[in-house]
């Protein structure tokens, strides 16, 4: 008896703690975009490359290793007659390769901005990545919200059914209508199966881009409704500092430009310096040495045409992106234009579905219902009463989803 009671007292004690723990965590969307934010891996990897091109920039800066040689000089073949002071000497060569500053520091610069460019690749992705969210948060929602619509109809129509099965027995209903009822009732929960699916999916596919596992449960805050906020301006400025793209376009533009400086750098000469040493193989003979200093001559004719074409053609290529630039502003422009007025229509339309036709729908259902119970009409007149207001539900439910999506586009598109 001892230890079933302190069986008890266990069960009492760590059930509730164990109860509370296995509730799932309510995340609102605010939360669960800042997780991708963080922890996304596709994102790291962006700022893994600008780190890669941060120490690629100070690479460029080194110089070549010195070259050490060691061999003779003026050494005759053998077989011949020489005199002693004619036998040569063994000679150490240094040599070692100076790079123009000027060259190097305009390199780095150029491969530097590289990293800056990875860096706004990513912010681009990262829009891309919340959009791709919010579609999942807000299909949840809509699942959520369908399922609750769903429910609240199979009430009706399991209330149907058990008045046909009481009425049956005094030949007041058809068995037909108990049928029908009960397949009604088993369709309407095949679709609740059917959106408890999407919730599934949408949950694994949240916790891919949180780089979570993707059988982790969670919840959303249900109550969440997507606000359509109008930018104040939709001028080419406006729109050039808040999209992620066109300033990646920038940043490609002034690296290119980079490029360019630091192609015109090729026509400063590099140097290079070289000492020999000789060592007489006589003993009679003096130590003797060679110091030489080299340029280059890099604007000699057949040098000069490699980076002067590369600057000409690097010039063609920032004024297309130039073009490239304002065009995609332009369309923008005028996509968000009509993306606004397309969102403000499906309000509308969403608003007199909910406020108009819905309660005449519902309206027509009690009516019937209310007949159907005093037995003044058929079962299959209240069936198609109910399913009337099922399917506009549906509807409704339908162009909220689409709505919330043009929402996610517009704001994709305003910040991309």
């Amino acid at each position: 008896m001892k230890y079933i009671t302190k069986y008890i007292l266990f069960i009492m004690l760590f059930a509730p703690a164990k109860l509370v723990a296995q509730q799932a965590p309510v995340l609102p969307l605010d939360s669960i975009l800042q997780r991708i934010d963080r922890n996304n891996v596709l994102l790291q990897s962006y700022g893994l490359k600008a780190e890669g091109y941060k120490y690629s920039a100070d690479a460029a800066t080194a110089w070549m290793a010195p070259m050490v040689g060691v061999g003779t000089f003026m050494t005759p073949y053998p077989g011949q007659m020489i005199m002693p002071e004619q036998r040569g000497s063994l000679m150490l060569q240094i040599e070692q390769d100076i790079p123009n500053p000027a060259k190097l520091n305009a390199k780095k610069k150029y491969i530097a901005s590289q990293g800056n460019i990875e860096m706004i690749t990513r912010d681009d992705t990262l829009n891309d990545l919340k959009a791709q969210a919010k579609r999942l948060y807000y299909n949840w929602i809509i699942a959520r919200q369908r399922i609750a619509v769903l429910q609240e109809n199979e009430k009706i129509m399991v209330t149907m059914k058990k008045i046909e099965e009481v009425r049956y027995p005094y030949n007041q209903s058809q068995l037909s209508g108990v049928y029908r009822a009960s397949a009604k009732i088993e369709d309407n929960r095949n679709m609740i199966r059917m959106q408890e699916g999407t919730i599934a999916k949408a949950r694994s596919w949240l916790n891919s881009l949180m780089n979570a596992p993707g059988n982790q449960e969670f919840e959303i805050d249900t109550t969440y409704e997507p606000v359509f906020r109008i930018a104040p301006s939709y001028d080419t400025a406006s729109l050039a500092a808040a999209r992620k793209d066109i300033a990646k376009m920038d940043a490609s533009i002034r690296s290119m430009q980079l490029n360019i400086e630091s192609m015109k750098r090729e026509k400063k000469p590099d140097f290079r310096i070289r000492f020999d040493h000789m060592y007489p193989l006589d003993a009679g003979m003096l130590n003797a040495y060679s110091a030489m200093g080299m340029i280059s001559i890099p604007i000699a004719p057949w040098s000069s045409k490699m980076y002067k074409s590369g600057i000409k053609a690097m010039q063609y290529n920032v004024q297309a992106m130039e073009k490239e630039r304002a065009a995609m502003l332009q369309e923008t422009q005028g996509m968000l234009y009509g993306m606004q007025y397309e969102i403000q229509t499906m309000q509308q339309r969403i608003e007199a579905m909910e406020k108009k036709i819905i309660p005449s729908l519902r309206q027509t259902l009690d009516a019937n219902f209310l007949n159907y119970q005093e037995n003044k009409l058929a079962l299959s007149f209240v069936i198609d009463s109910w399913e009337a207001l099922t399917m506009m539900q549906a509807t409704v439910l339908d162009e909220k989803l689409k709505l919330y999506e043009m929402i996610v586009d517009y704001e994709k598109q305003l910040y991309r």
